[in-house]
C-alpha cells in the first residue's frame, strides 16, 4: 500500500518520491474575505447576449412577483390592512419571489432543450475520446464510509478511466479523515487488496490524525503538498461515479481553456433501493435537466461549484479559494461548512471562469435512503449555508456569485417563512372569528367597514401559486418526450407522467414535514446549537421504526394543532388547509412508507434503473462480491503482518508537538496498557479515542500487538 505521509511537513516516502517532482509543494493562504479582486482582468466579460439573459431572468421574475403580490393585496385590504396582514403580505412577496425566481430559471430550461440550444460549457460527447497532455489527480475524500462500498466504486472509475487508454495522466488518491478505528484499518486492508487488484501503481491512500476544517481542510492539505504535481483535480463524494469517458473529456476541456478554473458536471442519482430514494432520483431525472439546462444559460462563466463531481485547476484553487475562518463561535463562526459556493465565488473573484456542463452526463452519485437521512444531512447543510451570510459582504465578490450564496441561503430560510405565513393565517383566521370585529371604528364614519377577504380573489392567487410550482413539472414532462433519444431510454410517456403525478402527491405530502424538520434546523442555528460532523447513511442503510416515531413526532403534533386550529373557526378553512394539515399528521406513516425498499421498476424507474451505466453496474457488481472479513482494529493488525508493515509506514517518521501538549487519549492509553499482560486485556480496556491514539503512535501500536503471543506471522 502506498501511502501518504500524515504530518503537515513536505517529508514523504520514497514511493511517492518516484511520481511526484520535488518541487510539488504549492503555497495556498487562506483568503480575506474584504480585500479587493486580484486585479486579473475578467477572462470572461459580460456580453450583450449574457446581459439580455440575466435581464430577462430577473425582469420576469420580479413582473411575476408584483403581479402576485398585488392580487394578493386586493385580498386581504378590504376593510384596511391590520399589522398581521402586512406580516402576511410581506412573506407572501420574499415567497413568490422565491417560486418566481425557480420557475424563470425552469422555463428557460424547458426552451434551451426544446430548440437544442447550447447551455453551459460545450463538451461533445459524441466525439472520439480526445487526447490529453496534463497530469490530473483523483481525489476521494471519506469519513467514517462503508470501506467495501468505497473501493467498490473506487475500482470501477479506476477501470473505467484506464479502459479509454488515458490512465497514466490520472493518480487517485484516498484521503481518510475517519475517526473509527475500526473503520480506519479495514479501510487499510481493503485499500490493499484494492492496490493488488489493479496492480495500482497509481493509487494512494492517506490518514489525517485531525480532521481540521472537515472536507475542505482534507482537500487543502492535500494541495499544499502534492498540488504543484498536477494540473487538475477532480473531487469526488464517497457516494460518487464517474465514468471514464467523462473524465477524460473534462481534463480535454479545461486543457483547451486556460481561464476557466472549474466545470461542474450535472450528477445523475442512481442505486436508490427506498421509496423515498426513487422519488428524489424520478424527480432529478426528470425535472432535473430542464433546471440544469435554464441555470447554465444565465450563469454562463459565473457558474457555481457542488462540492463534488467536478474538474478544477490545480493552481486557481490554490491561488484564489483558501478559506478563511469565519469570527465568533459556532454554528456561525469557525470552519467554513458549505465550502464549495465560497470557493466557487472566490475563483471568480480572481478573474477565473466558472462553468457548468449539463448535458455531458456520465456523473452520477446517490441519495440518501429516508426522510430522516435526507434531513440530517440538510442540517449540515443548513448550518454551512447560513454561514455564507458573514460571507455576502465580501468585497469583489460578482453579483452573480452573490446571487448563488443568497440562493443557498434562501433555500433554508424559506421553510420557517412558509411556516411563519401558516401562522399568520391561522392567527387571522382565529382573530376574526373569535375577537369581536369593529364596524364603526373611532373617528367620523358614514359607512361600516366590513372585515371581510375576498375568497374567490383568494383562490385564483392560491391557484396562480400552485401554478408556479407545477407547470415547470409539466414543462419537463414536456422536454422528455420531445427528445426521443430521453423518451425511449425511459419506460414510455404514459408511465412517466403517471411517475409525475405521483412524486407530486408524494412530494406534496412530504413537504409539510420537511418545512418542519429545516424549520427546526434555522431555529437550534440561530439558538446556537453546532450541528457537529455526523456519518451520512447511504443508499443501502436502514432507518429503525423508533427513530422514525421519534423524530417525527413533531411534524405530526403541529399537524394536529394546526387541524384543531383551522377546526375552530370553520370547516371550510380546515378543508383550505388540508394539503397541509395531511402531510403533517400523516408524517410517522410516510416515514415509514418511503423508508421501506421498494422495486424500482415499476412507476418511478429511470434509464439506469433499465440499462445501468457501465461504471454504475460495474461498481454493483464490484460491491455485491464477498467482504474482507472486519474486525476490531488492534486483531486486524495483530493478525496481518502486511497491514501492520504498511500502517506503521504511513505514520509520521517525527512526531512534533508543542511544548506543553499532552495527548490525553495517548498518554491514558499507556498507563491502562502498561498495567496489561494479555492482548486481550488491553483490547478490552481501551476505549476508541485510547485506540485511535495507538494508531497514530508506532511504537504504542507495535508494543498492544506484540502482547501475548506477538504477531500473526
Amino acid at each position: 500500500m502506498d501511502t501518504l505521509k500524515t504530518t503537515h511537513t513536505p517529508v514523504r516516502s520514497d514511493v511517492i518520491d518516484r511520481f511526484l517532482p520535488p518541487e510539488c509543494q504549492l503555497s495556498m493562504e487562506p483568503s480575506r474575505l474584504d480585500r479587493q479582486a486580484a486585479g486579473k482582468p475578467s477572462s470572461a466579460p459580460v456580453k450583450a447576449t449574457l446581459l439580455f439573459r440575466r435581464s430577462l431572468i430577473l425582469v420576469g421574475t420580479a413582473l411575476l412577483t408584483i403581479a402576485g403580490g398585488y392580487e394578493m393585496y386586493d385580498v386581504v385590504k378590504v376593510g384596511g390592512v391590520t399589522l398581521l396582514e402586512a406580516m402576511l403580505l410581506a412573506l407572501f412577496f420574499a415567497l413568490l419571489a422565491w417560486i418566481a425566481f425557480s420557475f424563470m430559471s425552469a422555463a428557460v430550461g424547458f426552451f434551451v432543450l426544446l430548440t437544442r440550444q447550447q447551455s453551459g460549457l460545450a463538451i461533445d460527447r459524441t466525439a472520439a475520446i480526445p487526447k490529453l497532455s496534463s497530469r490530473t489527480a483523483m481525489l476521494l475524500p471519506t469519513y467514517n464510509e462503508d470501506p467495501h462500498d468505497l473501493m467498490a466504486r473506487l475500482r470501477a472509475m479506476y477501470e473505467s478511466v484506464a479502459a479509454t487508454g488515458h490512465d497514466t495522466q490520472f493518480d487517485w488518491f484516498l484521503l481518510s479523515d475517519t475517526t473509527d478505528p475500526d473503520i480506519w484499518a479495514h479501510e487499510e486492508v481493503t485499500f490493499i487488496a484494492l492496490r493488488r487488484a489493479c496492480g495500482g501503481h497509481r493509487l494512494f491512500y492517506r490518514h489525517r490524525p485531525d480532521n481540521a476544517a472537515r472536507k475542505s481542510g482534507n482537500i487543502a492539505e492535500w494541495i499544499g503538498r502534492f498540488g504543484a504535481g498536477y494540473e487538475h483535480m477532480i473531487v469526488l463524494d464517497a457516494d460518487s461515479l464517474m465514468s471514464g469517458d467523462t473524465i477524460v473529456r473534462l481534463v480535454h476541456a479545461m486543457e483547451v481553456n486556460p481561464a476557466v478554473a472549474l466545470i461542474q458536471t450535472q450528477p445523475v442519482i442512481v442505486n436508490a433501493r427506498s421509496l423515498f430514494g426513487q422519488l428524489q432520483q424520478f424527480a432529478g431525472r426528470v425535472y432535473g435537466p430542464i433546471i440544469a439546462s435554464g441555470n447554465a444559460w444565465w450563469h454562463g462563466s459565473e457558474g457555481n461549484y457542488w462540492g463534488h463531481n467536478a474538474i478544477i485547476r490545480v493552481r486557481a484553487f490554490a491561488e484564489e479559494a483558501g478559506l478563511p475562518e469565519l469570527p465568533g463561535r459556532k454554528p456561525f463562526g469557525g470552519h467554513i461548512l458549505s465550502h464549495d459556493f465560497v470557493e466557487a465565488a472566490l475563483m471568480r473573484r480572481g478573474g477565473w471562469s466558472i462553468y457548468m456542463a449539463p448535458a455531458l452526463g456520465g456523473s452520477f452519485e446517490e441519495v440518501p435512503p429516508s426522510i430522516l437521512d435526507f434531513a440530517a444531512r440538510d442540517r449540515r447543510w443548513c448550518q454551512g449555508n447560513l454561514q455564507h451570510l458573514a460571507v455576502l459582504p465580501a468585497s469583489g465578490l460578482h453579483w452573480v456569485s452573490r446571487l448563488h450564496l443568497l440562493t443557498g441561503i434562501g433555500s433554508y430560510i424559506t421553510a420557517p417563512m412558509w411556516l411563519i405565513f401558516l401562522i399568520l393565517g391561522l392567527l387571522i383566521s382565529l382573530q376574526a372569528h373569535f375577537i369581536r370585529p369593529e364596524y364603526f371604528p373611532k373617528g367620523f364614519s358614514l359607512f361600516p367597514t366590513w372585515p371581510q377577504q375576498d375568497p374567490v380573489l383568494a383562490a385564483w392567487v392560491f391557484a396562480a401559486t400552485m401554478g408556479l410550482l407545477v407547470v415547470p413539472k409539466l414543462l419537463a414532462y414536456l422536454a422528455l418526450v420531445s427528445r426521443r433519444e430521453e423518451r425511449v431510454s425511459f419506460a414510455s410517456s404514459i408511465r412517466v407522467l403517471g411517475g409525475i403525478l405521483s412524486e407530486t402527491l408524494l412530494a406534496a405530502l412530504i413537504a409539510p414535514s420537511m418545512m418542519i424538520l429545516q424549520s427546526r434546523a434555522v431555529a437550534e442555528i440561530l439558538l446556537g446549537r453546532d450541528s457537529g460532523w455526523q456519518v451520512q447513511r447511504r443508499s443501502g442503510g436502514e432507518v429503525t421504526h423508533s427513530e422514525i416515531y421519534r423524530k417525527l413526532a413533531a411534524p405530526t403534533f403541529c399537524g394536529l394543532l394546526m387541524g384543531l386550529s383551522a377546526f375552530a373557526v370553520s370547516l371550510p378553512l380546515l378543508l383550505w388547509m388540508s394539503p397541509v394539515i395531511t402531510g403533517l399528521v400523516l408524517a410517522v406513516p410516510l416515514g415509514l412508507l418511503t423508508s421501506w425498499r421498494s422495486n424500482p421498476a415499476r412507476l418511478f424507474a429511470t434509464p439506469e434503473d433499465k440499462h445501468p451505466p457501465p461504471v454504475v453496474l460495474r461498481a454493483n457488481e464490484l460491491a455485491g462480491s464477498a467482504r474482507i472479513e472486519a474486525t476490531g482494529a488492534l486483531q486486524q493488525f495483530r493478525r496481518d503482518a502486511e497491514l501492520l508493515r504498511c500502517h506503521l509506514e504511513s505514520l509520521p517518521r517525527i512526531s512534533r508537538r508543542k511544548f506543553g501538549r499532552v495527548d490525553v487519549p495517548l498518554a491514558t492509553a499507556r498507563m491502562k496498557i502498561e498495567q496489561c499482560d494479555t492482548f486481550d486485556e488491553a483490547v478490552g480496556w481501551l476505549d476508541g479515542s485510547e485506540i485511535r491514539a495507538v494508531l497514530n503512535n508506532a511504537t504504542v501500536l507495535q508494543h498492544v500487538v506484540g502482547l501475548r503471543g506477538g504477531v500473526a506471522k
